[in-house]
């Protein structure tokens, strides 16, 4: 018996005309209609001919989560009066509710893309409607793209609407060529926002951690809200844990039943979420329930302000999510459904002054999630890079390059990106691309493993994999009755997709994991199938990854002290330098040598380590070194190129420097600065260009740093002097070493400073002269000095100084130094380095 009363209160009933024309018209539509209006129900029953009137149809609806489809069949096959798989059923990964009448599908978005990639022209099919487009998943942009190109070159009769709570209704429009925009209105009512952020400050979300101030906080609000409203209570959360915690803090509320809505939630809880309850109720629910179920009898939500968000997991080398802070349209979705059915009220966990600086809306998965499972889809599409796909925003190229080398390294794409006959087959597997390569290398015994390392493992399983493995084969609840459907859809495609003899020319025995695998070798193979970047060898106190990362298992662990590990689950705890391992398993060298094949290399390293060329020959497996010998025929033109290297990192010191080598690079300096070319610049960086031209033929010959320290540096510097204009020859008259002074001395010059070179010299030795003396132009500074060689004074004008300075400085110096002579004139005085005595006085 059809539900009338219930299909003829939903608001969407309104919008149904205008949809019917506009798909009547092109093909396509963009409905836009808030959460409780019946976009999800009563539309596909009307597309498909269920009720209404219209002609029978197949229509099948994607939904982007499992809980969210199967709520959607329930629903709607209670509104016809029936139950899921008849008129209305549903598939999701593991579990299929059609009959041979099924006129309206509901699936997952991945479960579409894997219809899609099987029959491009989804034979049979009438309409598709892809719901909750607003939340901008990644299977449903690659899903919605996949599907316009359908329509565009096989089925142009295909029926697209793209259905959302809000949405970019413009750019839908736009990817599906214009289609007209159906806007149905909700029947919200007033929603009181009260802000009720912690008393002290809380750590903010890294990672998947979330503070657990923060979880009693919104514990403690819920009881506020309890006390202060009446009606159900919704409370949004993150993630299943954070659920389970604030459950646990809210304890036995008495009159009031504690649901946990999420996606591993067992059916029945789901189901009962659904219907009004006997009893007042808080709901804690994940962001499924913001707009994919609607939750009866809810007047009250306390929002977090938490939310998970896909990323690139690098903890398990998968796409994974991340706690952050929720968006402002995530808020606003959360808040409204205190009103769908009254006046309501949304308690918010933080400060109101917060609120601006939250982003505005949540990020596009593509724009932030691991895109390896993405671009094999794009790939076994027939366009590797995604660029002639309908996509509201491309993929990044960075993001790209680093899934191809994923699938090349597991053999899923050839060298151009085109899918490979095994990449075909890890795309219709419905798991990782990394896991997909395992599955199908291990057969049906690696299941189990592929099945644990798809779900995050609950951390009271431990970190040794092999002892999760039996831990969770012995059951006994929701997390192993998953685990378990699981591992029968693995080894039911795994059977359908069994491969062909490996790749790289192994024989298949090699991996094949058979009934007489133990446990703890099948999990060691499985991952090291996955994740052959992280297999880990003990080295000192930690485990060094084949990718370079070190690791350490935690104290107690099973895995300290084996020899081999694989890293498949990690995380690197804020201020430690080496990851932590939260789920491996020990392998055996052979295992990992066969599994990390692409890995596995020998070769001649000369490279400049610890102040000297190192010479040796190395097998390697990524940054792990397995074998290294001397090397002691290196090819000389490396072993140069490792003696430049010693000299840019530990400087042109290494050479032999005399005095006067370094003089003579003092010397070559002033003249550059002032006079320019020819002469040579001799900074570090021109003599590390030139090298060609002044450290040849020394170089070559040379194999060690001793040999570097044999080169005369002055010699070499010789070559760059311009001998071929002849400027060479002038060198000692533009900067000679030494300068003659009055008194017939000849006195060194410091060139130290080429900007200004420096005459230390005796101030009686400087009587009589009346200019600064000067080389290229440039005046010397002069600092006269006593008689006992202490510094007098400092001048660049040394009639200024006979005019001005010297006077003081006699007046203070001929008491200290009487036998020497102090003229009253000094320009007019004979120069001397003697005594008054020796002269005569």
């Amino acid at each position: 018996m059809i539900r009338y009363d219930a299909l003829d209160a939903l608001p969407v009933r309104c919008a149904l005309p205008a949809l019917t024309d506009a798909l009547e018209g092109g093909g396509t539509a963009v409905l836009v209609a808030p959460p409780g209006t019946g976009k999800t129900t009563l539309v596909p029953l009307v597309l498909a001919g269920l009720v209404g009137g219209g002609p029978a149809r197949r229509v099948v609806v994607a939904e982007p989560r499992r809980i969210a489809a199967r709520a959607a069949a329930r629903r709607m096959a209670w509104l016809l009066g029936e139950k899921p798989g008849g008129s209305v059923g549903f598939t999701v990964r593991g579990e299929r509710t059609v009959g041979r009448h099924t006129r309206v599908e509901v699936v997952t978005t991945g479960v579409l893309l894997q219809r899609l990639q099987r029959d491009q022209e989804l034979t049979g099919v009438d309409v598709v409607v892809l719901d909750e487009c607003h939340e901008r998943h990644l299977d449903a942009d690659t899903a919605a793209a996949f599907l316009w190109d359908v329509r565009q070159a096989l089925r142009p009769e295909l029926r697209l609407v793209a259905a959302s709570a809000t949405t970019d209704a413009e750019g839908w429009a736009r990817l599906l060529g214009g289609a007209p925009v159906v806007e149905v209105a909700g029947a919200a009512h007033p929603v009181e926002v009260v802000w009720a952020p912690p008393a002290r400050p809380v750590r903010p979300p890294h990672g998947m951690r979330v503070d657990p101030a923060l979880l009693a906080h919104v514990a403690s609000v819920v009881r506020r809200a309890l006390a202060e409203r009446a009606g159900d209570v919704l409370c949004f959360l993150p993630g299943v844990g954070e659920i389970a915690r604030v459950a646990g803090l809210l304890g036995d509320l008495g009159e009031v039943d504690v649901l946990q809505v999420h996606g591993r939630a067992p059916a029945a809880v789901q189901d009962a979420v659904l219907v009004p309850g006997a009893r007042r109720r808080v709901v804690l629910a994940t962001s499924v329930a913001e707009s994919s179920l609607t939750v009866p009898g809810v007047r009250v939500v306390v929002d977090s302000g938490l939310a998970r968000e896909p990323r690139v997991d690098h903890a398990r080398g998968l796409s994974g999510l991340t706690t952050v802070r929720a968006s402002r349209a995530a808020g606003r979705q959360r808040a409204g459904r205190a009103g769908r059915e009254a006046p309501g009220a949304v308690y918010r966990c933080w400060a109101e002054a917060e609120d601006g600086r939250l982003p505005a809306f949540p990020a596009p998965e593509i724009k932030v999630a691991d895109l390896t499972a993405f671009a094999l889809q794009v790939a076994c599409w027939g366009d590797p890079d995604a660029s002639g796909l309908a996509l509201l925003d491309p993929p990044p190229g960075g993001a790209m390059t680093a899934a191809r080398e994923v699938l090349t390294a597991v053999g899923a794409v050839d060298s151009a990106g085109r899918a490979t006959e095994v990449g075909v087959r890890m795309a219709r597997l419905g798991v990782h691309p990394r896991l997909g390569r395992a599955l199908l290398d291990t057969g049906g015994r690696g299941a189990e493993i592929v099945a644990l390392l798809s779900e995050e493992v609950p951390r009271d399983h431990g970190d040794d994999l092999a002892a999760a493995l039996r831990r969770v084969r012995r059951g006994g609840d929701a997390y192993a009755a998953r685990w378990a459907a699981e591992v029968r859809r693995l080894r039911g495609v795994s059977e359908e997709f069994s491969r062909p003899p490996a790749r790289d020319g192994r024989q298949k025995g090699a991996l094949q994991a058979g009934p007489g695998t133990g446990d703890d070798k099948l999990a060691g193979l499985v991952a090291a199938l996955a994740f052959p970047e992280r297999v880990a060898r003990l080295d000192g106190g930690s485990y060094l990854m084949a990718s370079g990362t070190r690791a350490e298992p935690a104290e107690g662990s099973a895995l300290r002290g084996a020899p081999w590990i694989v890293v498949a689950v990690a995380d690197r705890p804020s201020g430690k330098g080496h990851a932590r391992v939260l789920l491996g398993a020990a392998v055996d060298e052979d295992v990992v040598r066969t599994a990390a094949a692409t890995l596995l290399g020998e070769g001649d390293e000369v490279h400049w380590a610890d102040g000297d060329v190192v010479a040796r020959r190395v097998e390697r497996l990524g940054a792990i070194e397995l074998a290294v010998r001397p090397l002691k025929d290196a090819d000389p033109a490396v072993v140069r190129g490792a003696l430049l290297d010693g000299l840019r990192q530990d400087g042109l010191g290494l050479l032999r420097w005399s005095p006067e080598s370094e003089v003579l690079r003092q010397r070559l300096a002033f003249l550059r600065a002032h006079l320019g070319e020819p002469w040579p610049d001799v900074s570090d960086a021109a003599l590390h260009a030139r090298v060609d031209e002044w450290l040849e033929p020394e170089l070559s010959r040379a194999r060690r740093r001793a040999d570097l320290a044999r080169i005369d540096a002055g010699q070499a510097l010789a070559r760059l002097l311009p001998w071929a204009s002849g400027e060479a020859a002038r060198l000692d008259e533009l900067a000679p070493e030494r300068i003659a002074v009055p008194s017939g001395s000849r006195v060194r010059i410091d060139y130290r400073d080429p900007e200004r070179p420096v005459l230390a010299v005796k101030l009686q030795e400087m009587f009589g002269l009346r200019e600064t003396p000067a080389l290229a132009g440039v005046p010397l500074l002069v600092h006269l000095l006593s008689p006992a060689g202490r510094p007098a004074a400092v001048t660049a004008d040394l009639a200024s100084f006979w005019a001005d300075g010297y006077r003081a400085v006699r007046a203070e110096l001929r008491g200290r130094y009487p036998k020497h002579p102090w003229p009253e004139d000094p320009t007019t005085a004979e120069p001397t380095r003697h005594t008054n005595a020796r002269l005569g006085h």
